[in-house]
């Protein structure tokens, strides 16, 4: 905890060496972009946007930034900061408001915690609750801020199948998930009800391929079959196919697709009852991590 709270006293900041030749592109600004599928989404922009890759880990967003470089002559900027600490994510949130070639933002940060919730410590819940609601919350009015006068951009919000099918284990998370969907829906409606081109999207992946439960250090099998399992590149290549036809909800992969579609038509009752039928180890609840696990 400490080495995080010192990451909130200071941003660090380090840029790609530009070709002054280029002229400067759109800029994608995304979030936990150090590993997963915020590093998915980075990959998948540096050929048509300039990059603002946000996260913790200085080392990992250096290394990505430098291949991204290399290997795809992307102009990358890396900006240390834990969003879930107020000043970090306000220094955010000042550059998002600012900045004049903002066309996309990835709010992708994120982490997990397992188990019975009276039994989870609940420092930890309180900085999941910042990190997936308040940050986005912040982030999203600074960006929005800056889109809708000028007509134009995005905001991908990255939320879970947890929003619609809940476990025990994970209602924690579950909960901060389904304020995502529910705050993406919200801006949506906003944004049409004023005539705004900027589009906005809730994605909300099953369990997809990380270092998450690495460091959670048990089997994947023991949450679900293989055959559940995504790779964090076609979940960002299904988002931002989905986001150029403007599509509100995302869930990547038929498998929970069909699942949500079905799970979320139940009465309340049902539903529950179907939640509570499955063993915690089968939760769909993608993506969740041990305690103190982080994304970026």
């Amino acid at each position: 905890m400490n080495g995080m709270m010192s990451l909130s006293m200071a941003i660090a900041m380090t840029w790609t060496v530009p070709d002054p030749t280029v002229s400067r592109r759109p800029l994608a600004v995304i979030t936990g972009a150090s590993s997963g599928i915020g590093e998915a989404f980075a990959r998948q922009l540096a050929s048509t946007h300039d990059l603002l890759l946000v996260a913790r880990r200085k080392d990992r967003l250096d290394a990505i930034a430098s291949r991204l470089a290399a290997t795809r002559g992307a102009r990358a900027e890396v900006l240390i900061a834990d969003l879930a600490h107020e000043t970090d994510v306000g220094r955010v949130a000042e550059r998002l408001g600012r900045e004049p070639d903002l066309d996309l933002l990835v709010n992708n940060a994120g982490f997990g915690i397992d188990g019975l919730f009276w039994e989870q410590a609940l420092p930890p819940n309180e900085q999941m609750h910042r990190l997936h609601i308040l940050a986005p919350l912040r982030l999203c009015h600074a960006a929005l801020g800056n889109l809708v006068p000028k007509n134009r951009g995005a905001i991908v919000n990255v939320a879970s199948v947890a929003a619609f099918i809940r476990g025990a284990g994970s209602g924690s998370y579950g909960a901060t998930k389904s304020w995502m969907t529910a705050f993406t829906e919200g801006m949506h409606l906003d944004l049409r009800s004023a005539g705004s081109r900027v589009v906005v999207q809730a994605l909300c992946p099953g369990f997809t391929y990380s270092e998450f439960h690495d460091v959670m250090g048990v089997r994947r099998e023991s949450r679900a079959p293989r055959s559940f399992w995504l790779d964090a590149d076609s979940v960002a290549a299904a988002s931002l196919a989905a986001l150029a036809k403007g599509r509100l909800y995302v869930v990547p992969g038929w498998k929970y697709r069909l699942l949500a579609a079905f799970v979320t038509k139940l009465p309340n009752r049902l539903r529950v009852a179907f939640e509570s039928f499955r063993p915690r180890a089968q939760s769909v609840a993608g993506g969740i991590p041990g305690p103190g696990a982080r994304s970026g």
